[in-house]
């Protein structure tokens, strides 16, 4: 995992010292306030993020909630609110639904394949 704290170690310029420092990595979309899949492509670093956004840009994958269904709960919520219900008396809910997407291009420029059971259980691949 990586925190705004351990960015700065991320930002070293010699890729030897990437390799000691891991061998993959992985993202939270709130650990970060910019896109960064590219800053680790030089360095052969395999990212994972917890938003499908990143993929498109270039990280190898991500497995996050669904953020189509949590909108979608999301309006389920405020409809039962305009209806009447008091917002304290409704319960929290968790994410239920999460995707699994792979950038297949990534993969290969980084020299790692897929499992295809993996491939299998993906929401998304990108090729």
């Amino acid at each position: 995992m990586c925190n705004r704290g351990a960015l700065h170690l991320l930002r070293l310029r010699d890729a030897r010292q990437h390799r000691r420092l891991s061998k993959s990595l992985l993202i939270r979309f709130y650990d970060i306030a910019y896109p960064i899949p590219f800053e680790f492509s030089d360095q052969r670093l395999p990212t994972i993020f917890s938003e499908r956004d990143f993929v498109k840009a270039g990280a190898l994958m991500s497995y996050g909630p669904s953020y189509s269904e949590l909108f979608r709960r999301s309006a389920d919520y405020v409809d039962k609110i305009l209806h009447g219900a008091k917002p304290s008396d409704m319960p929290v809910e968790q994410p239920t639904k999460f995707e699994l997407v792979i950038n297949l291009k990534t993969a290969q420029a980084l020299g790692i394949t897929m499992p295809p059971t993996l491939l299998g259980r993906a929401d998304e691949v990108i090729e």
